[in-house]
C-alpha cells in the first residue's frame, strides 16, 4: 500500500575504494575506445572526401575545357554550363564537408588526448591509493596488535592486584588467627 511498508534499500558503506578507481578507469577506457573508433571512421571519411574533392575538381576542369571547345553550339553550351554549375556545387559542398570533417577530427583528437591524460593520471592516483591503503592496513593491524598487548598487560596487572589482595587477606587471617 503506497510503499509505506517497503524496505528501503541498504546502502553498503564498506565498498572497496580501489574498486571505485577501477570502475572509473574502466569507464574512461571505454570512452577512449569509442573516441578511437569514431576517429577511425572520421579518417576514412576524410580520405573519401579528399578523393571526391579531387574527382569534382577534375570534373570542373574537364567540363570547362569542353565548354571552351563547344562555343557556338547553344544546346551543348547550355548542357555543359549546367554540368559545370552542378560540378562546382558538388565541389563546394564536398569542400565544406571536408572542412567540417577536419574540425571534427581536431575535436576528436583533443578529446582522445584529454581522455588519455585523465586515464594516466587516474591510474597513477590508483597506484598511490593502493600503496596508501596497504600502508593503512598494516598500521591498523599493528595498532590492533598493540591494543591486544595493552589488554594483556591490563589483565596481568589485574591478576597481580588479585594476588596482592589474596596475599594481604591471607596475612590478615594469619594475624587474626595468631591473636
Amino acid at each position: 500500500m503506497f510503499g509505506f511498508f517497503k524496505k528501503k534499500p541498504v546502502v553498503s558503506k564498506s565498498t572497496d575504494p580501489l574498486a571505485v578507481f577501477d570502475a572509473v578507469i574502466s569507464s574512461l577506457d571505454r570512452q577512449g575506445a569509442e573516441v578511437r573508433k569514431s576517429a577511425a571512421t572520421l579518417l576514412a571519411l576524410r580520405a573519401e572526401l579528399a578523393r571526391d574533392e579531387q574527382k569534382y575538381e577534375m570534373r570542373v576542369v574537364t567540363t570547362k575545357e569542353k565548354l571552351d571547345r563547344a562555343l557556338g553550339e547553344p544546346k551543348i553550351e547550355k548542357t555543359l554550363k549546367r554540368d559545370l554549375s552542378e560540378a562546382q556545387q558538388l565541389l563546394e559542398s564536398t569542400r565544406e564537408a571536408h572542412a567540417q570533417a577536419e574540425a571534427n577530427a581536431k575535436l576528436l583528437m583533443d578529446a582522445a588526448e584529454d581522455l588519455s591524460r585523465q586515464l594516466s593520471e587516474l591510474q597513477e592516483e590508483r597506484q598511490s591509493a593502493r600503496a596508501r591503503l596497504s600502508a593503512g592496513v598494516m598500521v591498523s593491524d599493528a595498532l590492533k596488535t598493540q591494543v591486544a598487548n595493552f589488554d594483556r598487560v591490563m589483565k596481568l596487572d589485574e591478576a597481580r592486584d588479585e594476588v596482592e589482595k589474596a596475599h594481604a587477606l591471607a596475612e590478615l587471617y594469619r594475624e587474626d588467627a595468631g591473636k
